[in-house]
């Protein structure tokens, strides 16, 4: 573990929600809801892919999503699908993602869900040449058609919550303060590609409903991301307690299996006096 002490960052009771991933156990959504349910304040509906069409839940799964969020005190955010992409450079591709995302939304719309994280992916050539303004303003240029055929549509587009992924927040700044959206700072990605996970804070606080949070594991020949908190270093937890004692929104716990969970929510309660532990 980081090997700091509880006793060197003193915080009072968690001032945010507590969530997870709709995919802790290997099975799907609805046990996964009901396992956690009772434990964390709010669910992360995965839909990383929107084809087939059956890979969404139905509509009676849905109907099953909401009795279980009365049930147990218990909301949604929903991750939208990443298998289509806003920033295409072919106009109806954009479109196509724009329909999409609206599908997807309209399907999960009786949840009333806090907020529906975006990946704007940076395509690899642009990444590697980000000194180059030219192909930064394509990129922004490209991207923006994509967003205001999606949110056109959408009666507030600040329920669309652009995620941090492996570019610099600051690329993406002009178009989220443009057409009014929300922020998920992904804490993971800020630490994995040596991002200001602070600075990016502090520049968009009050827009930032959800904070995705892992651990980056880097003891083998590859660096892999959404791992356990305990694979951070001491300065790396200090700089995410920095951002949890001032946060009010959703903290969740973006890992994939029980044990990334427990080992994480074993590093957070040492620093939390509300937290469980471990999930049986």
């Amino acid at each position: 573990m980081s090997g700091i002490e509880p006793k060197d960052f003193i915080i009072p009771p968690r001032p945010f929600r507590l969530g997870t991933t709709s995919f802790i156990l290997p099975d799907h959504i609805i046990p996964n809801v009901i396992k956690l349910g009772t434990v964390f304040d709010e669910i992360e509906l995965l839909v990383f892919e929107s084809y087939p069409l059956d890979v969404l839940p139905s509509k009676a799964d849905v109907k099953t999503l909401l009795s279980l969020s009365g049930d147990l005190n218990l909301t949604y955010n929903v991750h939208l699908p990443t298998d289509v992409s806003l920033s295409s450079e072919s106009s109806p591709k954009r479109q196509a993602a724009a329909d999409t995302l609206l599908r997807v939304m309209d399907r999960f719309d009786p949840l009333a869900p806090s907020t529906h994280t975006l990946h704007l992916e940076m395509p690899p050539g642009v990444r590697r040449d980000m000194g180059n303004p030219e192909k930064i303003r394509d990129w922004l240029n490209t991207t923006r058609e994509g967003l205001a055929a999606f949110l056109s549509r959408l009666p507030d587009p600040s329920i669309i919550s652009v995620e941090t992924l492996d570019y610099p927040l600051l690329h993406i700044e002009p178009l989220i303060r443009e057409f009014h959206l929300s922020v998920c700072v992904d804490a993971g990605h800020q630490i994995r590609w040596g991002h200001d996970l602070l600075q990016a804070f502090e520049a968009h606080r009050s827009r930032i409903p959800l904070i995705h949070l892992h651990g980056v594991d880097r003891s083998g020949p590859e660096i892999k991301d959404h791992k356990a908190l305990d694979h951070l270093s001491r300065e790396e937890i200090l700089k995410v307690l920095r951002v949890l004692e001032n946060f009010r929104g959703t903290i969740s716990l973006e890992v994939f299996n029980l044990e990334n969970l427990n080992r994480s929510l074993r590093v957070l309660s040492r620093y939390f006096k509300d937290l469980p532990s471990e999930i049986r």
